[in-house]
């Protein structure tokens, strides 16, 4: 911090001062970006376009929540092909995966293409057991938690998920996908 080369008498006068300019610049900067994300053009409440990208800026079609829980349904089809390709198809053209069993972050087509070849080896299938809907006015979000049976070892795994969709190309695809096992079963 700058206060660090002044005396130790003026230290804390210089570390407001920074403070005081630091506030300034965030708030001026947070009006402008709240002025340029926002849009209403009658009384309804302001919303953020989060996931807006060039292929995702025709407006998304009004959703229910329980049809937002059933894009899951959509991806969970996809893995029952057994077709890598089928599943990455699911996901934006900007979109990232944060997958359970992968460190990596895949964060393209084929990054996510390569996830799937992998883990669709053990044949999952899987089905929400709790589900949380929040929506946007170009995007939606489920997030809760879900169970996976491994059709190729009877093995089963309980997650967290969250899937935000954004509408492109005519459907509703994954932006973004993150899934993670419960902390609790190997905390201890």
């Amino acid at each position: 911090m700058i206060a660090n080369k002044f005396s130790k008498f003026s230290r804390p006068v210089v570390a407001q001062a920074c403070r005081i300019a630091e506030t300034r610049t965030v708030s001026t900067l947070a009006t402008r970006l709240n002025a340029a994300s926002f849009s209403s053009k009658d009384d309804s409440p302001l919303r953020r376009n989060f996931f807006a990208t060039a292929k995702s800026m025709a407006k998304a079609p009004a959703i229910a929540p329980s049809e937002v829980t059933a894009l899951f349904g959509l991806w969970n089809d996809a893995l029952a092909t057994l077709d890598a390709d089928a599943v990455a198809k699911r996901y934006a053209s900007t979109s990232i995966l944060l997958p359970t069993v992968s460190d990596i972050p895949r964060t393209d087509y084929d990054g996510i293409k390569s996830y799937f070849v992998d883990f669709l080896e053990k044949k999952p299938q899987g089905v929400i057991l709790e589900s949380n809907v929040i929506q946007g006015e170009d995007w939606c979000m489920d997030a809760g938690i879900y169970e996976f049976t491994m059709g190729a070892t009877g093995d089963k795994v309980k997650a967290r998920y969250t899937y935000v969709y954004t509408y492109e190309d005519s459907e509703w695809k994954i932006a973004h996908h993150h899934s993670s096992v419960m902390p609790e079963s190997f905390l201890g």
